[in-house]
Protein backbone atom coordinates (compact mmCIF):
# COMPACT_ATOMS: atom_id res chain seq x y z
CA UNK A 1 0.00 0.00 0.00
CA UNK A 2 1.47 3.42 -0.90
CA UNK A 3 1.87 6.00 1.88
CA UNK A 4 -1.24 7.87 0.67
CA UNK A 5 -3.39 4.89 1.63
CA UNK A 6 -5.08 3.36 -1.43
CA UNK A 7 -4.45 -0.37 -1.89
CA UNK A 8 -1.79 -1.36 -4.42
CA UNK A 9 -4.02 -4.16 -5.70
CA UNK A 10 -6.84 -6.50 -4.77
CA UNK A 11 -6.18 -9.46 -2.49
CA UNK A 12 -6.97 -12.57 -4.59
CA UNK A 13 -9.23 -14.23 -1.99
CA UNK A 14 -11.85 -11.45 -1.95
CA UNK A 15 -15.05 -11.84 -3.94
CA UNK A 16 -18.03 -9.56 -4.70
CA UNK A 17 -20.48 -8.94 -1.84
CA UNK A 18 -23.79 -7.11 -1.26
CA UNK A 19 -22.50 -4.41 1.12
CA UNK A 20 -23.40 -1.08 -0.49
CA UNK A 21 -20.57 1.42 -0.75
CA UNK A 22 -17.72 -1.07 -0.31
CA UNK A 23 -15.67 -2.62 -3.05
CA UNK A 24 -14.92 -6.33 -2.75
CA UNK A 25 -11.29 -5.55 -1.93
CA UNK A 26 -12.06 -3.05 0.86
CA UNK A 27 -9.65 -3.33 3.78
CA UNK A 28 -9.57 -0.14 5.86
CA UNK A 29 -6.16 1.53 6.13
CA UNK A 30 -6.50 1.55 9.92
CA UNK A 31 -6.65 -2.27 9.86
CA UNK A 32 -3.84 -2.48 7.35
CA UNK A 33 -1.69 -0.27 9.61
CA UNK A 34 -2.63 -2.06 12.86
CA UNK A 35 0.02 -4.07 14.71
CA UNK A 36 -0.21 -7.78 13.88
CA UNK A 37 -1.36 -8.69 17.40
CA UNK A 38 -4.58 -6.67 16.89
CA UNK A 39 -5.63 -8.67 13.83
CA UNK A 40 -6.00 -12.34 14.73
CA UNK A 41 -8.15 -13.40 11.81
CA UNK A 42 -9.83 -12.00 8.72
CA UNK A 43 -13.30 -13.59 8.67
CA UNK A 44 -15.02 -13.92 5.28
CA UNK A 45 -18.72 -13.11 5.65
CA UNK A 46 -21.24 -15.09 3.57
CA UNK A 47 -23.58 -12.55 1.93
CA UNK A 48 -26.72 -14.48 2.89
CA UNK A 49 -25.56 -14.64 6.53
CA UNK A 50 -24.92 -10.88 6.66
CA UNK A 51 -28.39 -10.18 5.26
CA UNK A 52 -30.11 -12.73 7.52
CA UNK A 53 -28.32 -11.39 10.59
CA UNK A 54 -29.24 -7.78 9.76
CA UNK A 55 -32.89 -8.85 9.45
CA UNK A 56 -32.72 -10.82 12.70
CA UNK A 57 -31.19 -7.85 14.54
CA UNK A 58 -34.11 -5.68 13.37
CA UNK A 59 -36.83 -8.25 14.11
CA UNK A 60 -35.56 -9.74 17.37
CA UNK A 61 -33.41 -7.04 18.96
CA UNK A 62 -34.89 -3.82 17.55
CA UNK A 63 -31.50 -2.85 16.07
CA UNK A 64 -31.90 -1.37 12.62
CA UNK A 65 -28.60 -1.77 10.80
CA UNK A 66 -27.39 -2.37 7.29
CA UNK A 67 -25.84 -5.42 5.69
CA UNK A 68 -22.40 -4.42 7.03
CA UNK A 69 -23.82 -4.39 10.57
CA UNK A 70 -25.35 -7.81 9.96
CA UNK A 71 -22.01 -9.08 8.70
CA UNK A 72 -20.19 -7.63 11.69
CA UNK A 73 -22.60 -9.27 14.13
CA UNK A 74 -22.43 -12.58 12.26
CA UNK A 75 -18.64 -12.53 12.55
CA UNK A 76 -18.89 -11.70 16.26
CA UNK A 77 -21.29 -14.61 16.83
CA UNK A 78 -19.04 -17.00 14.90
CA UNK A 79 -16.04 -15.74 16.87
CA UNK A 80 -17.94 -16.27 20.14
CA UNK A 81 -18.55 -19.92 19.23
CA UNK A 82 -14.77 -20.50 19.18
CA UNK A 83 -13.79 -18.17 22.02
CA UNK A 84 -12.82 -19.44 25.48
CA UNK A 85 -15.53 -19.22 28.12
CA UNK A 86 -15.62 -15.79 29.75
CA UNK A 87 -14.24 -13.99 26.69
CA UNK A 88 -15.38 -10.46 25.95
CA UNK A 89 -16.19 -9.76 22.31
CA UNK A 90 -16.86 -6.25 21.03
CA UNK A 91 -18.79 -5.76 17.80
CA UNK A 92 -19.50 -2.20 16.70
CA UNK A 93 -22.52 -1.63 14.46
CA UNK A 94 -22.02 2.04 13.54
CA UNK A 95 -24.43 2.05 10.60
CA UNK A 96 -28.16 2.60 10.75
CA UNK A 97 -30.57 0.73 8.53
CA UNK A 98 -32.99 3.49 7.58
CA UNK A 99 -31.13 4.16 4.33
CA UNK A 100 -31.72 0.51 3.36
CA UNK A 101 -35.50 0.42 3.90
CA UNK A 102 -36.12 0.72 0.16
CA UNK A 103 -33.45 -1.85 -0.79
CA UNK A 104 -33.67 -5.63 -1.10
CA UNK A 105 -32.47 -5.92 2.53
CA UNK A 106 -35.95 -5.11 3.84
CA UNK A 107 -38.00 -5.83 0.69
CA UNK A 108 -39.91 -8.67 2.36
CA UNK A 109 -41.28 -6.45 5.16
CA UNK A 110 -44.80 -5.21 4.50
CA UNK A 111 -45.34 -1.45 4.53
CA UNK A 112 -48.54 -1.75 6.58
CA UNK A 113 -48.84 -3.21 10.07
CA UNK A 114 -50.31 -6.68 10.46
CA UNK A 115 -52.81 -7.58 13.23
CA UNK A 116 -50.09 -8.53 15.73
CA UNK A 117 -48.23 -5.25 15.14
CA UNK A 118 -51.45 -3.23 15.46
CA UNK A 119 -52.15 -4.96 18.78
CA UNK A 120 -48.68 -4.00 20.01
CA UNK A 121 -49.14 -0.42 18.75
CA UNK A 122 -52.35 -0.01 20.76
CA UNK A 123 -51.08 -1.72 23.92
CA UNK A 124 -49.64 1.46 25.45
CA UNK A 125 -52.46 3.90 26.23
CA UNK A 126 -50.20 6.94 26.65
CA UNK A 127 -48.24 6.59 23.42
CA UNK A 128 -49.84 5.28 20.23
CA UNK A 129 -48.96 5.73 16.57
CA UNK A 130 -51.73 3.83 14.82
CA UNK A 131 -52.25 4.29 11.07
CA UNK A 132 -55.38 6.29 10.26
CA UNK A 133 -55.78 7.66 13.81
CA UNK A 134 -54.53 10.75 15.61
CA UNK A 135 -51.31 10.05 17.55
CA UNK A 136 -51.58 9.73 21.31
CA UNK A 137 -48.47 11.28 22.81
CA UNK A 138 -49.50 12.15 26.38
CA UNK A 139 -50.22 10.35 29.63
CA UNK A 140 -53.75 9.01 29.78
Amino acid sequence: RPAAGPPAGSPPALKPHPIQGWTPDFIPKVLDDAPDQLNDELVPIPAASAIATAKALAAKEGLLTGISGGGTMWAALETAKKAPEGSVILAMLPDTGERYLSTPLFADIEADMNEEELEIATSTPSFQLVPGKEPVLAAA
